[in-house]
């Protein structure tokens, strides 16, 4: 298995569209020089060995030897030793609404983007328990299988947008239902679902999907978010969702729905707003829930791969270094950069 070490350090990467944007800035003041003394065609005749082609690979050459350094401080490793391990813990399978209508901005900065970090930071507080995650809409898809690995489970969530799934609608009893399938075979482990929806168009029998899992043993909660009051669908470019008659669309949080499902799924229902009392409410639920001993396969030795890549930034600054922006006159007739 891989994994960064570090993985906060990927960060650093958002600085190569900056460093691209700035060499374009350079690369254009400099045009913009030599047209103050002249045509630029009459002028490349009395440089005849600057090579603006070898100006542009050293660039790349840094560029790409930046990436790989920023690769190096995340730390790269690979698994090399898979164990069996025991722990005290629970199984929690999230179930998240991804459809169009979680796009909407009554919570900061929109629905979706609000249960992806509460969901974020909801992670960070298990210990020694396991995780999965189903997204749904009209139907429901497993994208992450139960599992302990935290690190792999927050890259997934960073990356869940509604265009994954084309079919529109909220599937709540497929989801819960899934999520049922989804859990370990282990009868002594303690298990739970957290759903997170507007509750809008909600499809099939969800209340009685709950109800069977609470007889299980499994308890739904359910987390509804957005406000009753409604708010439009934003489709980018200020423009808005609107029905076949050219209505602006408005999407409302079914809240009496989630209520009622979470009662016969025996867990709790909270509202998302703006602060952290949603989160805070789970935590505290989760919390409660009975620790018993949950077996997990995890690698328990990690090999540094830094190592190969500080070679290959190593040779990419040796050659950016050896690489002059001059053309040599040893090899003037070779045209490798015209």
């Amino acid at each position: 298995m891989f994994r960064f070490a570090h993985p906060e350090y990927l960060y650093l990467l958002l600085i190569l569209p900056v460093l691209f944007l700035f060499y374009i800035y350079i690369a254009r003041a400099r045009k913009k020089a030599i047209r103050k003394y002249g045509s630029p065609k009459l002028l490349s005749a009395l440089m005849p060995e600057a090579s603006p082609k070898r100006r542009q690979l050293k660039y790349f050459i840094l560029f790409i030897a930046i990436t790989v350094v920023i690769f190096i401080i995340a730390g790269p490793q690979f698994g090399s030793k898979l164990e069996t391990v025991k722990r005290q813990g629970i199984e929690v399978m999230i179930c998240l609404d991804v459809s169009n209508s979680m796009l909407a901005q009554d919570i900061t900065p929109n629905r979706l983007e609000k249960a992806k970090q509460m969901l974020s930071r909801l992670t960070d507080d298990l210990n020694n328990d396991k995780i999965g995650l189903i997204v749904f809409a009209g139907d429901a898809f497993t994208q992450i299988p139960i599992t302990s690995d935290y690190i792999s489970a927050k890259m997934f969530l960073s990356s869940i947008n509604p265009s994954m799934i084309s079919t529109q609608g909220t599937a709540i009893e497929s989801a819960i239902n899934l999520a049922m399938r989804s859990f370990t075979p282990d009868e002594n482990s303690s298990k739970t679902i957290v759903l997170i929806t507007d509750g809008e168009n909600h499809e099939g029998n969800a209340v009685q999907a709950a109800a069977g899992a609470a007889e299980k043993g499994v308890k739904v909660n359910i987390v509804g978010i957005g406000i009753t009051k409604g708010s439009p669908i934003p489709l980018g470019n200020n423009d808005y969702m609107k029905d076949n008659a050219g209505n602006v669309v408005i999407t409302q949080l079914n809240e009496a729905m989630c209520q009622e499902i979470a009662q016969a799924g025996q867990g709790i229902y909270v509202r998302a707003d703006n602060t952290n009392s949603a989160l805070k409410a789970l935590q505290n639920e989760l919390g409660k829930m009975a620790k018993s001993e949950v077996e997990s396969q995890v690698y328990s030795d990690y090999d540094e791969q830094f190592p190969t890549l500080a070679w290959i930034a190593l040779v990419l600054l040796v050659a950016e270094f050896l690489t002059s922006e001059r053309k040599n006159r040893l090899f003037r007739k070779v045209k490798l950069f015209s």
